[in-house]
């Protein structure tokens, strides 16, 4: 069966899915985007995602493409379209097509593409081992919080941490702390049990996921700290973990050439892994 992409109004072949030369997100990477877990045929958290996508969009002075009830009507449709059980739905604005000039042009309408990808469930081998993690530069720039396409050095940085045969590169600020992965949210838990993230102000995206383990870490009792952290200060943490809406809770088991602990998942991080899939498979029932 063939994939089906949405792109400005229309519901197309995925091979065929295409925008303009002039687009404002090709030329100027000048747009946003939100990708929203499909899990086992539910969207997870649609609307804490859309509350996100129009803060980026407010942020940019870009209008919504359409109105927010319609588009949560076109990602339904884009799933029903392609019967995925398990994927990624990937949703994009950007301020529209004009002649190529910096500043924004008038009289424009915002441009949308979704597509929606199969997945497969969280890998086993990855919650069972955790992962490795790299740490670089962060030399993005100063507007974090804002989910652009501008995306260049999360990819510069995600080659970096493949070539070194590792998952996940982890980005740190001009005083050595951590701020967050490429495409992920950086956590640690302290020897006394203390779950730590860094605060959600400019400087990192303010991740949906990051917001749910949160309010679990508080179900669960997990005493919470929102607080900077440095590289040694993690590499001496009793657990580290990664999340994001792709893989939700990743153990992290190595920071650079250092083990983290023992070098094995910790309790804590494979009870939040654990309590994740519960909420999402939870909300897949009533979402």
């Amino acid at each position: 069966m063939p994939r089906i992409a949405y792109v400005n109004g229309r519901y197309v072949d995925h091979r065929d899915a295409a925008v303009h030369v002039e687009d404002r997100g090709y030329q100027f990477a000048d747009g946003v985007y939100e990708v929203v877990h499909l899990f086992r045929n539910r969207l997870i958290d649609a609307d804490p995602h859309l509350d996100r996508l129009g803060h980026s969009l407010v942020e940019l002075q870009m209008a919504w493409p359409m109105h927010r009830s319609a588009l949560k009507v076109a990602m339904h449709e884009i799933v029903r379209r392609n019967r995925f059980a398990t994927g990624l739905l990937y949703i994009q604005v950007t301020r529209g097509v004009a002649p190529r000039d910096h500043k924004f042009p008038a009289d424009v309408c915002s441009s949308l593409v979704m597509t929606l990808r199969s997945v497969p469930e969280f890998p086993d081998d990855m919650r069972e081992q955790g992962v490795g993690v790299i740490t670089l530069e962060d030399i993005r720039w100063a507007r974090r919080d804002i989910k652009s396409v501008a995306l260049l050095p999360n990819v510069l940085g995600k080659q970096a941490a493949a070539e070194a045969n590792v998952y996940e590169a982890w980005l740190v600020d001009g005083a050595g702390l951590i701020t967050e992965g490429t495409s992920s949210n950086a956590w640690i838990i302290s020897g006394d049990g203390v779950l730590i993230t860094r605060a959600a102000d400019h400087d990192i995206l303010r991740g949906i996921t990051r917001q749910a383990i949160v309010e679990l870490a508080q179900e669960l009792g997990i005493p919470f700290e929102e607080r900077s952290f440095s590289v040694e200060e993690a590499c001496n943490a009793c657990e580290a973990f990664m999340s994001n809406s792709s893989h939700f809770v990743t153990p992290v088991t190595r920071i650079d050439d250092r083990v983290i602990a023992n070098g094995k998942p910790g309790s804590l991080s494979t009870a939040l892994h654990s309590r994740y899939v519960q909420y999402m498979s939870d909300f897949s029932k009533i979402g």
